[in-house]
């Protein structure tokens, strides 16, 4: 017997922009209620393999499902069951977070979501800003807001793609807040970081990305203290 088909799942994808393999036969599932981390250095692969979860870069060859829909045969309804935080932009300078959220949940068809986006604001520490335009956002504040975004709807499943970047250790912890609540309720979570301390307090696995492939998958526990970190090395061939 087989248990059910993963909420995120991954079969040899393939990106290539040009003569550059950005993500080489990545393989990865994301069960429901599981917090996976994708991890690894810089160009490693994990935004591209994020974006392309998101719908907003194209695999060039492989299969990505999420929530039973195909995201190359119908981007739109995989948006529609995704919450994701880009790993830069996606916010409108001239636009107060209140508006982010009238936009975000106006676009979904959301109702009576008024509530859930001040507990989310006051829990990210942007409540006393609601009214203020992104423009003058610090990049911590801006980040805060786009995983504020990315959950206001509950998805099924949870992209965050370097949620922690510039984020102060409060907005650190209610994005854990955020992802234990989406999680306990059945949300698959994935979440992408090149700071291991945090991705082993947010999930219990983790997937190694190297040059654009997998070269580790573990419980995020093998990857805690000196020689966590000194096997995380290897796999990275530093």
């Amino acid at each position: 017997m087989t248990g059910p088909e993963p909420l995120v799942d991954v079969v040899d994808l393939q990106v290539r922009f040009g003569a550059v393999r950005a993500v080489d036969g990545v393989g990865l599932g994301v069960a429901a209620g599981q917090v996976l981390a994708l991890v690894g250095g810089n160009g490693a692969g994990k935004s591209t393999t994020m974006r392309v979860l998101a719908g907003v870069v194209p695999a060039t060859s492989g299969r990505v499902t999420v929530a039973g829909v195909d995201v190359t045969a119908d981007p739109l309804s995989a948006k529609h069951r995704t919450g994701y935080c880009p790993d830069v932009g996606g916010l409108l300078p001239r636009a107060t977070p209140w508006e982010h959220l009238q936009l975000s949940a106006g676009l979904r068809g959301l109702q009576g979501w008024e509530p859930r986006a001040e507990q989310l604001l006051k829990r990210f520490e942007l409540a006393d800003v609601a009214d203020r335009v992104t423009a003058g956002f610090s990049h911590g504040m801006g980040r805060r807001l786009s995983v504020v975004l990315a959950g206001l709807h509950r998805p099924p499943v949870l992209l965050l793609d370097e949620p922690f970047d510039g984020v102060d250790p409060l907005g650190v912890e209610a994005t854990f807040e955020l992802v234990d609540d989406l999680s306990a309720s059945g949300s698959a979570v994935l979440v992408s970081t090149h700071q291991l301390d945090l991705a082993t307090q947010v999930a219990r696995d983790a997937v190694v990305l190297r040059g654009g492939a997998v070269v580790g998958r573990c419980p995020t526990s093998d990857l805690v203290g000196r020689d966590g970190v000194r096997r995380y090395r290897e796999l990275l061939g530093t």
